[in-house]
This record gives structure tokens, C-alpha cells and sequence, in this order.
């Protein structure tokens, strides 16, 4: 697909009416507002001119995503991207809260990827606690285990939907039956299928429970098996292939100079990936590879995330023979930080186990008022401020705590991928069919709840 600018009719980046040196035809700049105000004026001068709205409740725009399309019959020649739809004032409800339950607000915000958001923030706060070598070696390799079998099932909803929404129901179909054999493995661990708030500061809420190792081992291997399912419908669909190829382009100078990261900058040819270039968590421990390809458009994409998916089961039965050789604690030993104290998964649900309940009821008076402390007016963390970034499946994650010494984030920020490579959205869809906006946005696979926060 051409990513050369549109013709001269198209609007600009200033304001005004101006006429062409070259060819003599008026110019629509614009700068700001509604491009109904566009519309507006070009057909007030009698201009023939189409600006269509593509969402925000459109399906395939992956969320709540307004795209404003100019077009030129079939033609896309110029598109924006209309954000803030899905606004939810997360980064500032944190600072109402206690750190710990800060944790609840941002596994909501990319809710397609929940642990990579508890896992950056934990991460920051565990640096401003200078706690971050007394974690257990336990509890980061739950951590690991639980990031990758997330990343294998975001990559799954990304490749899932986007065979959907060009009419390929199977691919969906087989990508979500696989997502589910992860899901069921997150429930037994953490006791819910998403917004899981299980990576706590210090550690994780609670150990993988008995039988929850060999789960995981057969959910793998199941998803082994629809993968190569998945990979016959996509790789070997020759339909499929003429939709994505040279379809979506973005270069490596491009990406470099939007600041994309991810699947989409690795489809240009550059292996950056958190996880080398700054591990956390133990990752210089585990063995993979950074899957790349250099031909920089949608094709490379569904290669790079197919691929992807491969190295993070490699990296989860790492994860999984460690969790079967290493028994030990899952949160610090610190109990000042260490909250919740005990869980365990009963018939009324997950809470605090009977022998802890048992304990701080009827036996230590201390330890009663020292839990309703922890939880109702939290821990404190030391003034100052860090940056944490991690791999997210849609590239790096940072966020940037800011602690006044109190038991509440005084300022938190993140950096979520989707909001910076949405970017993209213009450059990757100008000159292309409107058809091919939704294979272009697909392959940026952006989720709005991250972006818009």
C-alpha cells in the first residue's frame, strides 16, 4: 500500500483557504476542531468532498475508536483518529487510593493485557520501597508465568478479531477456544478471568494452588494445538494474504519516529524488546528469542505476534518446571508491606484462609490491629519518584510513580503502547481502499481502555 500524503485537496495542518502554486485548486487547511467544520466549508465553495465517520461504535475499530475518514471514492485520503471515549480517570482515582489498591485501577485500564499493568506498577512501587531484591525468587516466577500466558492470550484476541472482522469467522472462533484454555488457568490461580489484581506490591496475593502446575501444562499443549490450527487458517489463506500484504506499511524510521514499539516496530526488522534490553523479574534467566521480519506491514504482524505466541509457551514451561523444583513464599517477609496476609480458595469463594482468620479473631489482639491497619490505611512508601517499564504484548509499558512519603501514590502515570502507537493511524491508512482501514488498524491492534485511561 502507497503511504505517499493525499492529493492537494486534502486538508492540512494549519487554517485557512489557500490556493495551490501548482495546480491552482483551493487547499482546505485546518487546524484543530471538527472535521464536520471541514465538511461544512468545502461544501459551502461547492468543493466535492466525503469526510465519514468510521465509530466510535463501529466493530471493527477495536473499542471505542473514532476514525474521520476523507475519502475520494474508495480511496482513504486522509484519516484521523478521535480518542477519549473510553475516559475512566484511572491514573487520578490512584491517587486516592492505598498503593496496594491502586493495583485494582490499573489491571483495568488495557483489559485485554491486565497483568503487565499490575506487574509495572508493583514493580515501581517494590523500587520505591527498596524491596525489589527481598521479593521472592517464587513469586517472580509466578509473575513471569502469569505476563506470558497473558501475552499468548492478547496476541490470540488480536489475531481472533482481526480474522473476524474481514469475514474469516473460523479464525475467530479457533483463536478464542485457545484463549480459553488460558483463561481457566488465570481463575484457578488468581480466582478471576481478568482485572485479576493478583501481582501485589512484595510479591503475588496467593501461591499457584495444588494441581495448578499440571493444569497449566495441559492447557498448553492445548493451545499448541489450536495454534497450528490458527496458523493453516491464516498463513496458508491465500485471501487472507492478499488482504495483508503491502497492506498497513510503516517503515522502521517511521516507528522510530512515532516511538511504536512492539509487534509493530518488530515487523520493521528491530528486535528491541524490554525483556533484553532491560529484564526485570528474572528474564535474563529464561531462554527465547525476539521474533523480527523486515516486511513492515500487516502480513509481518500476524508473523511476528504467531511467533511470539511460540516463545512465550517456551518461556511459561521454564517458568513451570521452576514453580515444581523451588518451593518457597510468594510475598515479602516485611508485614508492614506483606497484605493480604493469607488466602485460600474455599467453597464460598477466595479470602483470608480459617487458621489466619482464627488467628488475628481469637488469638493476637496485635495482629487484629495491625491487619485493619494494612488494609484500611495501607502502607507507607518513602518520598520520591521512579520509572518502571516493562514488555507488553502491544509493546513497552512504563509508569512513573511519584510518592510524597504518604500511604498513597501522590502522582502515577503510565505509558500505555496503544496510545502511542496509534499514532500510526493516519500514515498507516492514507492512500489505501477504506477496506484496508480496518486490516491498518487491526494490525496496530490497539485497546481503547489503555489509550484512553
Amino acid at each position: 500500500m502507497s503511504t505517499t500524503r493525499p492529493a492537494p485537496h486534502a486538508p492540512r495542518a494549519t487554517s485557512g483557504i489557500v490556493d495551490d502554486e501548482t495546480t491552482g485548486i483551493p487547499s482546505f487547511e485546518a487546524s484543530g476542531g471538527d472535521w464536520s467544520d471541514i465538511a461544512e466549508e468545502a461544501a459551502r465553495l461547492g468543493e466535492e468532498r466525503i469526510v465519514v465517520n468510521m465509530g466510535p461504535q463501529h466493530p471493527s475499530t477495536h473499542g471505542v475508536l473514532r476514525l474521520m475518514l476523507e475519502i475520494d471514492g474508495e480511496t482513504v485520503t486522509e484519516a484521523r483518529a478521535g480518542i477519549g471515549y473510553l475516559h475512566t480517570g484511572i491514573e487520578k482515582n490512584m491517587e486516592f487510593r492505598t498503593w496496594t489498591q491502586g493495583v485494582t485501577f490499573c489491571t483495568r485500564m488495557d483489559y485485554v493485557a491486565p497483568l503487565f499493568q499490575e506487574a509495572a506498577y508493583c514493580l515501581a512501587v517494590e523500587k520505591l520501597l527498596g524491596v525489589t531484591d527481598d521479593v521472592p525468587e517464587r513469586a517472580s516466577v509466578i509473575r513471569v508465568l502469569m505476563m506470558e500466558l497473558n501475552r499468548i492470550t492478547s496476541h490470540l484476541v488480536c489475531l481472533a478479531t482481526g480474522g473476524n472482522e474481514l469475514g474469516a469467522t473460523t479464525i475467530m472462533t479457533v483463536g478464542f477456544t485457545a484463549r480459553e484454555e488460558l483463561l481457566k488457568i488465570f481463575e484457578l490461580i488468581s480466582g478471576l478471568r481478568m482485572n485479576h489484581a493478583y501481582i501485589r506490591p512484595g510479591g503475588v496475593a496467593q501461591d499457584v494452588p495444588a494441581g495448578g502446575v499440571e493444569a497449566t501444562r495441559e492447557a498448553l499443549k492445548n493451545v499448541e494445538h489450536y495454534l497450528r490450527q490458527l496458523e493453516d487458517l491464516m498463513l496458508a489463506n491465500p485471501i487472507l494474504h492478499l488482504r495483508l500484504k503491502d497492506v498497513g506499511v510503516l517503515n522502521l524510521a517511521g516507528c522510530m519516529a512515532l516511538g511504536i514499539t512492539g509487534p509493530m516496530l518488530r515487523s520493521a526488522g528491530l528486535p528491541y524488546d524490554v525483556r533484553k534490553a532491560a529484564p526485570y523479574s528474572g528474564y535474563e534467566t529464561y531462554e527465547f528469542d525476539v521474533p523480527t521480519v523486515t516486511s513492515e506491514d500487516a502480513w509481518g504482524r500476524v508473523e511476528v505476534r504467531l511467533e511470539e505466541i511460540y516463545q512465550s509457551i517456551k518461556i511459561a514451561r521454564q517458568a513451570l518446571d521452576r514453580l515444581e523444583k523451588n518451593p518457597g513464599p510468594v510475598m515479602v517477609a516485611d508485614k508492614k508491606i506483606a497484605w493480604p496476609a493469607q488466602l485460600a480458595i474455599g467453597s464460598d469463594g477466595m479470602g483470608n484462609s480459617l487458621a489466619h482468620i482464627k488467628e488475628i479473631m481469637g488469638t493476637s489482639m496485635e495482629a487484629l490491629i495491625h491487619h485493619f491497619k494494612l488494609v484500611t490505611e495501607g502502607f507507607r512508601v518513602p518520598a520520591g519518584q521512579v520509572w518502571q517499564t516493562v514488555e507488553h504484548p502491544r509493546g513497552e509499558l512504563g509508569v512513573h510513580l511519584v510518592s510524597d512519603g504518604g500511604t498513597r501514590p501522590y502522582r502515577a502515570h503510565f505509558r500505555d503502547p496503544s496510545f502511542n502507537n496509534l499514532q500510526a493511524t493516519s500514515i498507516v491508512c492514507e492512500g489505501g481502499q477504506v477496506a484496508d482501514v480496518v486490516v491498518a488498524v487491526a494490525s496496530i491492534d490497539p485497546v481503547l481502555g489503555g489509550v484512553d485511561r
